[in-house]
């Protein structure tokens, strides 16, 4: 199920992993600006962003390995 998160959870789940905005969206082939967006509450990622979110934050490792990084 793929739930709309929230600035709040978007922001820990980044924090969890210790990287930069930058460094958080080049590993995930997000664009940076769109992350500090979502985490300050000015948008809301569409609903792609939202499965990709999802699936970054139960394992990041699956999205590393199907990004071939």
């Amino acid at each position: 199920m793929v739930v709309e998160p929230s600035a709040e959870h978007i922001f820990a789940v980044r924090k969890r992993m210790k990287l930069s905005r930058q460094k958080f969206a080049d590993r995930f082939g997000l664009d940076a600006r769109a992350v500090q967006d979502w985490e300050q509450g000015r948008r809301v990622p569409d609903r792609a962003a939202r499965v990709l979110l999802t699936v970054i934050d139960r394992d990041p490792q699956a999205v590393v390995r199907a990004l071939g990084q």
